[in-house]
């Protein structure tokens, strides 16, 4: 007899997918989070599983948007694993927080332990090696139980299935899809045959790829700019149009004589209580000496550092004056509520690798943004910038009433940069400092000419409609065919198709790649919180973004690579060497009172100069005609 999972309620009895496919299945899933949100909203959905190819880029967002809609999160990837010669993957879902855990570990492996980073995969052995905390699905007809069938490796199949059904036992399922793919038919008679061979449960699924059936085409388009095709190549490999999200009666009539293979599809939710959450801050450990708390420390190294600045700026200013006190007063209240809301530890992170970084003459910038108004900041070294004397207010940057991570941007010299990331490695741990994830999206203007091309449209056709949209981030398809009449022709005429299967996909996840400027370093290995992933050109960075991995309580930094100061720097050094090696030029020191350079801003000449050199800005400057710095 085939096992089956005990009996859920009549009443509660629905088909759940299992098998979703979002956008983070770059260039494969074609479904946003927050519209399948919505979908699983309206229809009262119970609960439905993230299955992403490769990757748990987006664990935490589905997590989270798809809990707010009242429907069950179960989280899951379709992981490679490497058996015999053969590469495949097998959707993995994650029972409980130890099975996540093993889920990052896994993910995270199969971008770093392989040889072949264009193909991220891990030894099978690492995952029968795992705990009964995940479920494995065998997989369907593009999965590596798949691939073993249609390339008539029977045998090998099914000792496959045996070691996975001795390993996971229950935890172990032999998927049954009927999408009418080729060979699914075939496939199906096999499982059907060993899973009574093994005793092994059988379990219905449907590997979804996008929300509606009208999405198909639009869907076949993206899977050709993935995979560098043309739609109308006959040669390349076509998935029929019933990947889409189908409704529970659709899935009943579809497996209406493998009743087993549905019930265990309607209790697998009730076999998973997890999903990834928001956290609190989880701060690394800075090593502080002789047991002194981050607060203490805190406290300390500022009031020494507020004395240094007035002996080194004030130099006629007494301590004990009435400017002192002012300033005194000022820091009293800023380290208050910076102790109050338990971020002593991130000051002096960031305070440590700043001055680092300029002992070892690697130029760094004077502090930008909302962190140049502590005066904390300020007295540790962080910032050159004294916002007293500016009126700048600390309240910006940090205020009880919003709690969120302080967040100081620092520039650095571009070429000197890897240089403080690779200090942060050696005092915190390699496996605890990387870089981060950000992903490309299909905008307006991308998604013509990536959808133009695969539909086979001459370049020449594709640009002109491209031009047609006003160029921007953030302007929509919608907002051009508004704006622009010779679109909305286009878009009624020869070139419907082309802009219909454009609007699917726009916003779609087109690629990864490294954030230019994030840095996060956590409190002990990197894939104890967040799975890791690796590029094609071989840089390790986190599967979460910046957002996600502030999200969940990560130290998240951004060290910005500034072509400005290593010009600065080279500027220094030219003039050593051209006039006089013992010059000291120190460019933090340079008086903000010069009036030959504000003659030289106000008639525009600003080029190379950082903020001040578009030709936007030498307008302001030659309208403005500034005579102070302030």
């Amino acid at each position: 007899m085939v096992k089956s999972k005990p009996l859920m309620e009549k009443s509660k009895k629905t088909f759940n997918h299992l098998k979703i496919h979002t956008q983070y299945s770059i260039c494969e899933g074609a479904i946003k989070i927050d519209e399948l949100s919505k979908y699983c909203k309206e229809n009262k959905v119970k609960a439905i599983g993230m299955s992403d190819t490769s990757n748990l880029c987006g664990s935490l967002e589905f997590s989270e948007q798809i809990s707010k809609s009242k429907t069950q999160p179960i989280i899951g990837s379709q992981i490679k694993f490497k058996f015999n010669d053969i590469i495949g993957s097998l959707p993995i879902i994650a029972k409980n927080s130890d099975g996540y855990k093993e889920l990052i570990n896994l993910s995270s492996k199969s971008f770093l332990e392989n040889s072949d980073i264009n193909d991220p995969h891990c030894k099978i052995e690492l995952l029968l090696n795992c705990s009964k905390n995940l479920i494995i699905l065998s997989g369907g007809i593009n999965n590596l139980s798949g691939v073993l069938f249609q390339k008539g490796r029977v045998d090998e199949l099914e000792k496959l299935y045996f070691s996975l059904n001795k390993n996971f036992g229950d935890n172990f399922y032999i998927e049954i899809q009927r999408h009418g793919d080729l060979n699914e038919k075939n496939f199906e008679n096999f499982n059907l045959s060993v899973s009574k061979k093994i005793n092994a449960p059988i379990i219905a699924t449907n590997e979804v790829y996008y929300l509606n059936k009208e999405m198909s085409e639009a869907h076949d388009a993206l899977l050709c700019i993935g995979s560098k095709n043309y739609i109308n190549d006959k040669q390349r490999i076509k998935l029929t149009d019933n990947h889409y999200f189908k409704s529970d009666d659709e899935m009943k009539e579809i497996f209406s004589d493998l009743p087993e293979a549905l019930e265990n599809n309607y209790n697998l939710p009730l076999r998973c209580s997890f999903r990834p959450e928001y956290s609190k801050p989880l701060l690394p450990d800075i090593n502080l000496n002789n047991n002194i708390s981050s607060d203490d420390q805190l406290k300390k190294d500022a009031n020494e550092g507020l004395i240094n600045k007035f002996k080194e700026k004030f130099e006629d200013e007494n301590l004990k004056g009435e400017k002192f006190l002012k300033y005194k007063k000022r820091l009293d209240h800023e380290i208050n509520i910076i102790c109050e809301m338990n971020y002593s530890s991130y000051f002096l992170i960031v305070s440590d690798y700043i001055i680092w970084a300029k002992k070892n003459n690697i130029p760094v910038g004077p502090g930008r943004g909302s962190g140049a108004g502590s005066l904390v900041a300020w007295c540790l070294q962080i910032t050159d910038v004294d916002p007293i004397h500016f009126d700048l207010i600390f309240e910006r940057f940090l205020n009880p009433d919003r709690i969120s991570m302080p967040d100081i941007d620092i520039d650095f010299c571009v070429e000197r940069r890897g240089q403080v990331i690779d200090y942060l490695k050696s005092v915190y741990g390699e496996e605890s400092v990387t870089q981060i994830i950000t992903f490309g999206k299909m905008n307006a203007r991308a998604v013509i000419r990536d959808v133009g091309r695969v539909m086979s449209y001459s370049y020449s056709e594709v640009d002109k409609i491209a031009k047609m949209i006003p160029e921007g981030p953030k302007v929509t398809l919608d907002q051009a065919l508004k704006q622009n009449s010779d679109l909305r022709t286009v878009s009624q005429t020869n070139y419907k198709d082309l802009i219909d299967n454009a609007k699917v996909l726009e916003g779609m996840t087109r690629h990864a790649s490294i954030h230019a400027a994030g840095v996060v370093v956590a409190p002990g290995d990197l894939t104890d919180f967040v799975p890791l992933y690796r590029s094609s050109q071989g840089d390790v960075t986190t599967q979460y973004d910046m957002k996600e991995l502030e999200s969940i309580g990560l130290l998240k930094m951004d060290f910005l690579g500034l072509r400005n100061l290593t010009v600065i720097d080279k500027t220094v050094d030219l003039i050593k060497q051209r006039f006089d090696k013992n010059i000291d030029i120190d460019f933090n020191n340079i008086p903000l009172t010069d009036q030959k350079t504000f003659k030289t801003l106000s008639e525009g000449k600003s080029l190379g100069i950082f903020q001040l050199e578009s030709g936007g800005m030498k307008e302001v400057l030659k309208g403005l005609k500034p005579d102070r710095f302030e």
